[in-house]
C-alpha cells in the first residue's frame, strides 16, 4: 500500500537574494536518507523518532507535497512523481498543527465547504459530512463554531476533513499533539476504528513511545533522515520496545550522524 526504496531528500541553499529568508540553511542539509519501507493495507505504521528526525519530510514527500531528491515510492500503486495526481486522491494528510479549519463556523459547514472544493454537490457534501463527523465523535457538536472547539476536537475535526474523500490512505503527523490524555485516547481509539473497521492503512508519525507501543503493528524508528530499526511492539512489549529505542538513541548519538534531520 505504501513502498519506499532509497528514499532521500536534501534541501539546497536557495539562491540569492531568495537565500536571505534562510539563513540557517548554510549548506546542502539530507533530511531523509535511504529511507526503504514497506507498509501493508490495513496496518497502523508508526514513524517513531525525536524532533527533527525527519518524519514530518517524510510524510510530505509521500503526500507529494516535496519532491524525493533520490530513490521512489509508491502509494496505493501509484508513483510518487510520475503518478502525483493519483497519489493524492488515494490519501488523506492530518497534521497536530491544523490550520486549515474557519473558526467562525460550525464544524459541519468547514466539512462541507471543503468537500465542495473535491467536487461534492451541495447534498453530497452534507452527506459526506455528517458521515466524516460520526466517524470522529463529532455529529453532536456538527452545529458549534470551531472557536469553540477544545484541542482535542480541532484535531478530530482535522482528522474527519482528511476522511471527506474516503482515501484508503491516512498519513497523520503527530495527531495527538498538545492533548491532554482523554483527548489523546479518543483521537487514538479513533485511528485505531479505522484500520480494524474501516481497513485503512494508516502512518503514523509521533514521539511518543508509549502511543506507538499502543496503537501501531510496527513501527520505524527514525533518526537523522535514517531508518534506524523496525520493531512490533507486539512481540517485544512496550518495556521491550523502550529498551530498544534507548540504545538506538545512545548509538547514534554517541558518534557522528550521517544525516542532520529536519522536521
Amino acid at each position: 500500500m505504501i513502498e519506499t526504496w532509497s528514499l532521500g531528500k536534501t534541501f539546497q541553499r536557495p539562491p540569492w537574494p531568495f537565500s536571505m529568508a534562510f539563513r540557517r540553511l548554510h549548506r546542502p542539509v539530507r533530511a531523509l536518507h535511504g529511507v526503504t519501507l514497506k507498509v501493508e493495507r490495513g496496518e497502523i505504521f508508526g514513524l517513531l523518532g525525536p524532533n527533527g528526525a525527519g518524519k514530518t519530510t517524510l510524510l510530505k514527500v509521500l503526500a507529494t507535497l516535496l519532491l524525493p531528491s533520490e530513490g521512489g515510492g509508491r502509494v496505493n500503486g501509484a508513483d510518487l512523481v510520475g503518478e502525483a495526481g493519483t497519489v493524492r486522491k488515494a490519501i488523506g494528510l492530518a497534521t497536530g498543527e491544523e490550520r486549515g479549519a474557519y473558526w467562525r463556523i460550525s464544524g459541519r459547514e468547514n466539512l462541507e465547504f471543503f468537500a465542495g472544493l473535491l467536487g461534492a454537490s451541495p447534498r453530497a457534501a452534507s452527506r459526506r459530512a455528517d458521515a466524516v463527523l460520526e466517524i470522529v465523535d463529532l455529529l453532536p457538536h456538527a452545529q458549534e463554531l470551531v472557536g469553540r472547539y477544545s484541542t482535542g476536537m480541532r484535531q478530530r475535526l482535522a482528522l474527519a476533513r482528511a476522511l471527506l474523500a474516503d482515501p484508503p490512505v491516512l498519513l497523520l503527523d503527530e495527531p495527538t499533539r498538545s492533548l491532554d490524555v482523554m483527548g489523546a485516547e479518543r483521537v487514538l481509539t479513533v485511528i485505531q476504528r479505522l484500520a480494524r473497521e474501516g481497513g485503512k492503512t494508516v502512518l503514523l508519525a509521533t514521539h511518543a513511545l508509549g502511543e506507538a507501543a499502543r496503537v501501531c503493528h510496527r513501527v520505524a524508528v527514525l533518526t537523522g533522515g535514517v531508518v534506524r530499526e523496525i520493531i512490533a511492539p507486539a512481540a517485544v512489549g512496550e518495556e521491550g520496545m523502550a529498551a530498544r529505542y534507548r540504545a538506538v538513541l545512545e548509538v547514534v548519538y554517541d558518534a557522528a550522524l550521517p544525516a542532520v534531520g529536519l522536521p
